[in-house]
Parts: C-alpha cells; structure tokens; sequence
C-alpha cells in the first residue's frame, strides 16, 4: 500500500511553493533588514555619544525625547514628510497610469517597437551624472516658465497664442473641478519626474500584457466587442495583480526618493545627531507603511486572480 505521508491539497501546494519562492528574501529580511530596524529604534529612543579618545560610543537612554524633538522643535521635520506624502500621493496615480497607457502601446504591433520599449526604458539606466544634469536643466526650463526659454524659441512660443490661464478659466466655466484642473497641470509640471520614475512599471505591465491569453481576444473579437470593453472587460482584469505590485513598488520608490529620506540621513550621517535622524527614519517609516497597507487594501478588493 503506497500512501502518501503528509497528503496536501493542490492549494496548500501552491502556498507551500510561494513560501519556498520567498525563502531566501525572508532570510534576507531577518538578518539584515528586520536587525537594523530595531537598531534603529534603540538609537530613536537614545542619545548617542561618541567617545573620541577611546573609541566607540555610547547610547544613553532618553524615551522619547527625539520623538517629542522632531515634532515639536525641528524647524522643517513636519513639514518635509507633509510635502513628501502630497508628492506620493499625487505622483503614484499619475506614473501609474502613464506607465499603463505607455505599456499598452508599445503592447501593439508597430514598426521599431522595441526602439520604443528601449527609449521610454532609458531613465532608468541613464543613471551618468552628465545626463542627470542636463534632464534637471531641461526641468528648470520647464518649471521656470517662458522667462528661462532662449529668445528664439520665446518668440515661437509667444506666437503661437495660447493662454494656459484662459484654457483654465474656459474649462472652470463648463464645470469642470477646480481640484482636477489643478491636479491636471500640475501633473504637466510633473511630467518630467513622472517619465523618469516610470520605466520599470512599463516594463512590469508589458510582461503582464503579454501573458494575457491571445484566446481571450479572439473570443471578445467574435463578439463584436469594441476596443474600448475589451480593455474594461478583458484586459484591465487580467493585468490587476500586477497594477497592485506596481503601486507597491512606486511607493516604496518614491519613499527612497523623498525628501524625507534625504532629511533623515544628513541629520544623522551631517550634523551627527544620530537619535533624531533615527527617530525621523521610524516616523517616516511607519507613515509609508501606513500608506501601503491602505493602498493595498483598497486596489486588492478589485484585483482579479487567474486560477
């Protein structure tokens, strides 16, 4: 008789070769991630002091003075992580959906298609301080408005006659928000940050379009279904798990990125206070995590899984 000794079932199966996939990054995660964050707590809740002659420091315990610190005396703490959240949460829509719109055509059959996928690519492996420097030129161009622009391309501008502020006034008049008008232009502005920031999502989505069964579309196109409910009903579904791992990895992205981050480490690594830059790292920790545990939440309730 030839039983087997720990029967599963094919879900259990499928839940134990996702732990075995995960294995080594939640090895990685205890040892070097999971040690330092509470490290990083016991500096929080300390004030460290750095012995010169013999070398070495000293954590000396005082609560949560630091905390009481960064809210209440630093002069930019509050403000920076208000700025650096408005940022995230008006920056993660719009790389979203641009990566989403971008990956859907470059998905299709054109010609130098691959050209395409290599150009909307090249901001993130453009990383060259030369090539840094002159994208940040051109973005002060554009934030700077039609003053920073060469005379010869002003006059060009200047000519054409458009009045982005009567474009804005006409649009309020038929009803329009005021809150999507100015989400729209500043998502203009953004342009510049939001390119750059969306290359690995446009590749993440590509991969997901091109899982999609070839089946399905042709089952829609027998139907007589339009491109527009073959996008609703077929594609968007389809690729929803991976819009979820999109705005997880745009936020924590965004959070390397932030000011906030920035603030935290010049506090500890610049001016040496080590508790404070601590504290701010957990404070702004703990509010990205917030944001990603609503974000995922929110979108997991419509992400449709293929069994």
């Amino acid at each position: 008789m030839n039983k087997k000794l720990f029967p599963l079932s094919l879900r259990r199966k499928e839940m134990l070769s996702g732990y075995l996939f995960i294995l080594v990054w939640l090895f990685g995660f205890v040892a070097f991630f999971l040690t330092n964050f509470f490290r990083a707590i016991r500096y929080s809740v300390s004030e460290l002091v750095i012995q010169s002659a013999e070398g070495g420091y000293i954590l000396n315990f005082i609560g949560i003075a630091n905390y009481r610190n960064i809210f209440t005396e630093h002069p930019t703490f509050n403000q920076t992580l208000v700025e650096s959240v408005i940022n995230m949460i008006i920056d993660v829509p719009l790389i979203i959906i641009f990566s989403l719109m971008i990956a859907v055509m470059l998905n299709r059959k054109i010609k130098f298609r691959g050209v395409y996928r290599v150009i909307f690519f090249l901001p993130v492996i453009m990383a060259a301080e030369a090539v840094d420097s002159a994208l940040e030129q051109a973005l002060m161009v554009m934030m700077g408005g039609i003053s920073n622009i060469p005379e010869q391309v002003r006059e060009g501008v200047e000519g054409t006659g458009v009045n982005l502020m009567y474009l804005i006034a006409t649009f309020e008049q038929y009803g329009i928000p005021v809150l999507l008008l100015e989400y729209l232009t500043d998502a203009v502005a953004r342009i510049y940050s939001i390119l750059r920031a969306s290359g690995v999502q446009i590749l993440i989505f590509l991969a997901a379009l091109q899982s999609v069964p070839s089946s399905l579309y042709e089952v829609v196109k027998i139907e007589g279904a339009t491109a527009y409910e073959t996008f609703w009903k077929v594609t968007f579904p389809m690729i929803s798990p991976l819009i979820l791992t999109n705005v997880i990895y745009t936020i924590v992205a965004m959070y390397m990125d932030s000011e906030i981050v920035s603030l935290s480490y010049d506090t500890a690594f610049a001016l040496f206070n080590f508790g404070v830059g601590a504290a701010m790292s957990i404070v702004s920790s703990i509010v990205t995590c917030v944001i990603l545990m609503i974000a995922g939440y929110a979108i997991s309730k419509g992400v449709y899984y293929r069994e």
